[in-house]
């Protein structure tokens, strides 16, 4: 069921209309409010902390320019992160017209399982090993994997084919194995 302005929490709602009166105290106590997840989000699609930040003030010059244009249909929050990864799509957009050919090394199929590497890395870790993903792979692990898009989704949102988006997840993945494995290696040695 939708929710409606009403159903919306009060101080969300007085809020909501402060921005769009253009109150500048009413868009701190938004900013402050939704830009540490908001932050969280922009470093998975981000190279850096400076990239990140960047989509992060974009994302909310969007949100202030076009709050009025919230609907009150769903979340709030929801709405803002589609505009953080709306703007990160567009910071690298006008950079993916190269796309750089990989060649991929089969993972180390020898390596013991039996360290769980995963919880031995932080989020700090995990967050850098996407970030070294190349950029198109790097949106389309995050669109599919952490928001949940199908692969026809993320490609009418990127602009490529179905199967291009199978492939760049794919690659991703293997990449990421790679990392994790060299990871590995590291804590064994």
């Amino acid at each position: 069921m939708p929710v409606k302005h009403q159903d919306l929490p009060d101080a969300e709602q007085l809020l909501i209309k402060g921005c769009i009166a253009g109150d500048r105290i009413s868009q701190k106590k938004l900013y402050d409010l939704y830009a540490p997840g908001m932050l969280v989000i922009c470093m998975r699609y981000a190279q850096n902390k400076e990239d990140a930040e960047e989509i992060l003030h974009n994302g909310f010059y969007r949100v202030f320019k076009f709050i009025y244009q919230f609907k009150n249909m769903g979340s709030f929050e929801g709405w803002i992160r589609k505009i953080m990864i709306n703007s990160a799509l567009q910071l690298y957009k006008p950079k993916l017209n190269l796309h750089p050919v990989m060649q991929l090394d089969v993972v180390d199929k020898e390596m013991p399982d039996n360290i769980d590497l995963l919880s031995n890395l932080d989020a700090k870790e995990l967050i850098q090993l996407v970030q070294a993903l190349p950029t198109r792979y790097r949106q389309v692990f995050n669109l599919y994997v952490f928001e949940g898009f199908k692969h026809r989704e993320i490609a009418l949102l990127l602009g490529i084919s179905e199967g291009t988006s199978k492939s760049n997840l794919s690659d991703a993945r293997a990449i990421l194995q790679r990392a994790l494995t060299i990871k590995k290696r590291m804590i064994i040695s």
